[in-house]
């Protein structure tokens, strides 16, 4: 009976015990035990929402997102033994048996579908294992594609865990690249519209949590827990035409190989709207491998390169002497071959030539400085600076490209030294962006009306709502009597010019300009070689597009006859691509000198 007492009184004790110990576990010291077990089997995973696309005006994909996959794998548990495989049975092939597969074979196995030698491999594990004995995660690979992917889920290694890693994908290529910018490989907006519009095309990462086995890395069904979800990014309208695009770079490159020249910047602009319709630099990067050019050659010149103008902005000048009543297209002036105002500063032009009578049509015809000086000069410095500020000059564009320069105007009369007041007269003393002088066209061009010049249809987010449309309110510049007569006289720069025989479009009457000019190199001196230009609009009776040209350095034909060509083939497939009716009569006739 004692036997039995004690024995039951130590069965007693050790009920306690157990009961003790599993309240404990259950009750009192449920959570903190939940939270270590769960810390040990739980896994954070990111849900990637997806970059919105940027398209032409179109519809055109010009940049779009793939998904890429990270291979990572679990040093300690690639260490921890053998793979177990099931195969089939040699003895009866309706069964299966276990095998055990060493290390080297899977990573043998592993490195051929990722293009690593199993020796780096297993150095990997060996060094991961080196730095932290329980260390769990390591990357095998980064940015394979999704064949790659699929291939490593074949082998079936349980801990080898791909992971999800959205990429970027530029399907035209180069076309539009200068514009459109690249992302680096984390994923960071780098470069052009890519990082100006990283609002609108960002996308807003999700994460969830799963649980896996301790044994083998097998997520646990129905474990995961959703924590935030994914947001996609809004799409991007261009208003370019990547069909243009793609024809403007490919003559402007054609015409940088044939001259020698360093660059080329080619600007289409509708001129009733000053909606860009292509924008090419050449040499232009293509998106998907931005390293297979120069660092200079990764953005857009026609935004952030700042260039003296030359004769292309004495267009400008003699809309604005036209506007303030000062002259008209046949207003007369003595024009000598040098000219020296009373202020002291020197004035010289490209020729020499004896005292020419020119109109002001003629000035611009034969591009005097001196002949644009006489009538330049009956404005004050400050109704001529603020005609290059309402004209756009001074500052960046509407589109806001990223980096874009603003031109450089020396502070406007009070930094004028007496020699500036008459060089920005003719084109010099002055700088400023191949877009900038686009939109000086598309203000004559239209009447005098400058349209806000614009990149940018607009953002569509997911939900289908447009945001960043672009402003369609112009401004009246000039009068529209001073902008029909300019127009008149760049009609007769083109009929009776010295490149009449070169850029002739036959069928439509065109307004243009050429230029020849310095490009500062930064340290207050000029670069060696010169800028040629031609900026236009045609059809000059009635303007539809404008087209301006830029050549960098054209070693093998340094002057506008470089450029000439390129504005002649780009307008001409312009015209012929919207189809734009031909002009129904001839040019007015202006006579150049009295």
């Amino acid at each position: 009976m004692r036997r039995i007492l004690l024995a039951a009184v130590l069965l007693v004790a050790m009920v306690g015990v157990f009961v003790v110990r599993l309240v404990d576990i259950q009750v009192v010291r449920a959570a903190e035990l939940n939270q270590e077990s769960t810390q040990v089997r739980s896994e954070t995973r990111t849900l990637y929402g997806t970059r919105g696309e940027i398209v032409d005006a179109n519809g055109t994909v010009l940049a779009d997102s793939v998904m890429r996959y990270d291979i990572a794998l679990s040093p300690k548990q690639a260490a921890s033994g053998p793979l177990v495989r099931e195969e089939p049975d040699p003895a009866d092939p309706a069964k299966t048996i276990d095998v055990d597969v060493p290390l080297d074979q899977v990573l043998a196995e592993l490195g051929a579908v990722i293009g690593k030698p199993a020796a780096q491999l297993q150095q990997l594990i060996d060094d991961s294992l080196a730095a932290d004995p329980d260390s769990d995660f390591a990357y095998a690979a980064k940015l394979v594609d999704t064949e790659t992917y699929e291939q490593v889920k074949k082998l079936d290694i349980p801990w080898v865990v791909p992971y999800e890693h959205p990429g970027r994908r530029y399907p035209n290529g180069a076309v539009a690249g200068n514009l459109i910018g690249f992302m680096g490989d984390d994923g960071d907006a780098l470069a052009g519209l890519e990082l100006s519009e990283d609002q609108c095309l960002a996308a807003e990462n999700g994460e969830s949590s799963f649980l896996h086995s301790l044994k083998d890395w097998v997520a646990i069904p129905g474990s995961e827990v959703v924590h935030k979800q994914a947001r996609d990014g809004g799409d991007l309208q261009l208003t370019i035409d990547s069909d243009l695009q793609w024809d403007v770079q490919r003559i402007a490159a054609a015409q940088v190989q044939a001259t020698g020249a360093q660059w080329a910047t080619v600007t289409v602009m509708e001129a009733k709207t000053g909606r860009l319709l292509a924008v090419a630099d050449v040499p232009t990067v293509d998106p998907n491998d931005p390293a297979g050019v120069a660092s200079d050659d990764r953005g857009s010149r026609s935004f952030t390169a700042p260039f003296e103008p030359g004769s292309t902005l004495k267009a400008l000048t003699a809309a604005s002497v036209i506007d303030a009543g000062k002259a008209d297209p046949l207003s007369q002036v003595v024009a000598p071959y040098r000219y020296l105002p009373p202020n002291g500063a020197d004035i010289n032009d490209s020729f020499f030539h004896d005292d020419t009578r020119y109109t002001l049509t003629g000035v611009l015809i034969d591009s005097s400085n001196t002949g644009m000086s006489l009538f330049g000069e009956r404005l004050t410095d400050e109704q001529r600076y603020q005609d290059f500020l309402d004209f756009g000059l001074g500052n960046p564009t509407e589109v806001g490209f990223p980096s874009e320069a603003s031109g450089d105007l020396h502070g406007g009369p009070d930094g004028w030294d007496n020699q500036t007041k008459y060089a920005t007269m003719f084109g010099q003393g002055l700088t400023t962006t191949a877009l900038q002088i686009a939109s000086v066209y598309q203000t004559i061009a239209n009447g005098g009306v400058r349209m806000p010049v614009t990149l940018v249809e607009g953002c569509r987010a997911p939900d289908g709502t447009v945001t960043e449309n672009p402003s369609t309110e112009g401004r009246q510049v000039i009068s529209e009597q001073a902008a029909d007569q300019t127009s008149q006289m760049l009609e007769r720069v083109y009929a009776d010019g010295w490149l009449s025989d070169v850029w002739q479009i036959p069928g439509y009457r065109v307004a243009a300009k050429t230029g020849t000019a310095q490009v500062p190199d930064g340290q207050g001196g000029y670069q060696s070689g010169y800028l040629v230009s031609v900026s236009g609009f045609a059809p000059a009776d009635d303007p539809e597009f404008v087209v301006s040209v830029s050549i960098m350095d054209p070693v093998k034909m340094n002057s506008s006859a470089a450029s000439a060509p390129v504005f002649q083939q780009v307008m001409s497939q312009v015209l012929k691509k919207y189809r734009t009716v031909p002009s129904g009569a001839p040019a007015p006739e202006l006579p150049a000198t009295w």
